[in-house]
């Protein structure tokens, strides 16, 4: 059988920040002839068991996974556990401690939104992120939808048609990056212990997209989150160009790294990514990350 495309990096609507289900997101990967994909959810298991007991589930290999925010130093870090043991009771304990540091730290960025005299209540953000663990973006999304900030002129730019899709991103960038007026210290937890525990839970662990600007991964990253555990690396992602591409496959050949491939697809905020899209990943990336099984 020719090796058809795969991509260990898609969320669904369990994410605060996804638009489609999990039976969707394995219906789109069988109808995108996918051979393996992963539902990597921000920081929740909620995904499974449907994605694994969805119709298709038989002919496209869903690997269990999640997107776990962790901290390293002050920069927030992604890291993927494909093959997690999603229903042990250790694994549901981490995810439990990270999501509750995340919503404690939406709350805080909520209260300085407030501060600044922005309608917006806690509320409106659990309607938006469904109850799970909301990221800035999300809040960024349930603030922009309040119709009467629409004629506020300071926020006008954030309704811009031709850039919808990333208007919560920019208003992100404006408000909760450090050093921006609604700026929260991260939470999370580190990085090394996560590492640790997720490989006791079966996991392969995975940084994700190393490229991407707020987490600024170089080699003595890697060092250290390779002496901790890390077993793979997101080189083919939407996050990198052509160079950070190379220059990651080349950190990752290294390290002995798995190189991996994630779209990082999520619906409607990020309609610069359609599902399947990233065509750079083959079964081949399974079959070694398998091999690497605890």
């Amino acid at each position: 059988m020719m090796s058809a495309p795969v991509d260990l990096h898609i969320h669904s609507n369990k994410s605060s920040d996804g638009s489609f289900s999990p039976s969707q997101i394995v219906a789109f990967a069988y109808e995108n002839r996918m051979q393996a994909i992963s539902i990597t959810d921000h920081d929740t298991l909620a995904a499974y068991p449907e994605a694994l007991q969805c119709e298709h589930a038989n002919d496209v290999e869903v690997i269990p996974s999640v997107e776990l925010t962790t901290r390293l130093d002050d920069r927030e870090f992604h890291i993927l556990l494909p093959f997690i043991e999603w229903e042990s009771e250790d694994m549901q304990n981490l995810i439990r401690q990270v999501a509750g540091r995340r919503i404690q730290e939406a709350k805080h960025r909520v209260e300085k939104l407030r501060s600044l005299g922005m309608d917006i209540t806690w509320e409106d953000v659990l309607h938006e992120a469904g109850f799970f663990p909301p990221l800035g973006v999300t809040i960024a999304m349930a603030f922009l939808k309040k119709a009467k900030d629409k004629g506020n002129p300071v926020h006008l730019k954030y309704y811009e048609t031709k850039r919808s899709g990333f208007n919560p991103y920019r208003f992100y960038k404006d408000h909760f990056e450090e050093g921006k007026p609604a700026f929260v210290p991260r939470r999370n937890l580190n990085v090394v212990d996560v590492l640790k525990k997720a490989k006791q839970a079966g996991s392969v662990p995975i940084l994700a997209h190393p490229g991407a600007a707020f987490m600024h991964v170089d080699r003595n990253d890697v060092i250290l989150l390779k002496n901790a555990g890390l077993e793979g690396m997101e080189v083919f992602t939407s996050y990198h160009d052509e160079n950070q591409t190379e220059f990651y496959g080349n950190i990752a050949a290294e390290f002995d790294l798995v190189k991996t491939a994630g779209s990082d697809f999520h619906g409607s905020i990020k309609p610069h990514i359609p599902f399947g899209y990233l065509q750079a990943g083959d079964y081949k990336i399974v079959e070694e990350l398998k091999k690497r099984r605890p």
